[in-house]
């Protein structure tokens, strides 16, 4: 990738609203407050990281992510969100800022990443199984009680 691109950690309300344009393409449920409100509970509770991969100055990819320790899994980064702006995907995006999560995992002694995906969205599996190198290891299931 080129030297115009950097990532940079998310930190403040209005970093994190910057990136809201960019999330709301995967998010859609969500409105600006919901959103900000969210990100800022997690972050603090639950340590979520937000990330955007930056181009010549613009968000044009943003990635939220959780360390995690399960017995299933051990010690992993759990990637929460992924996203590349819709007029910008297949030029590195998502896999720059993908590889920077499996670094990011390597540097603070993480053994592996997962993340979800859902069952419609077969360009972003392709992705991850052809691109990344991401095996397909289980479902989701989801029931929500409220």
């Amino acid at each position: 990738m080129e030297d115009s691109l950097t990532i940079k950690e998310l930190q403040s309300q209005n970093e994190v609203l910057a990136a809201f344009p960019i999330m709301k393409q995967l998010r859609t449920h969500l409105d600006e407050k919901m959103y900000l409100d969210l990100v800022l509970d997690a972050k603090g509770e639950d340590s979520y990281r937000l990330f955007a991969l930056i181009d010549e100055g613009e968000i044009v990819a943003v990635t939220g992510f959780k360390p995690m320790i399960t017995l299933y899994y051990g010690r992993f980064v759990w990637v929460c969100d992924l996203v590349t702006d819709t007029t910008k995907r297949s030029k590195g995006y998502g896999e720059e800022l993908l590889e920077f999560v499996h670094e990011w995992a390597l540097e603070n002694n993480y053994t592996s990443v997962a993340l979800s995906s859902g069952l419609q969205r077969t360009n972003a599996h392709r992705f991850y199984q052809k691109t990344m190198g991401y095996d397909k290891v289980s479902y989701v299931f989801k029931k929500n009680v409220k």
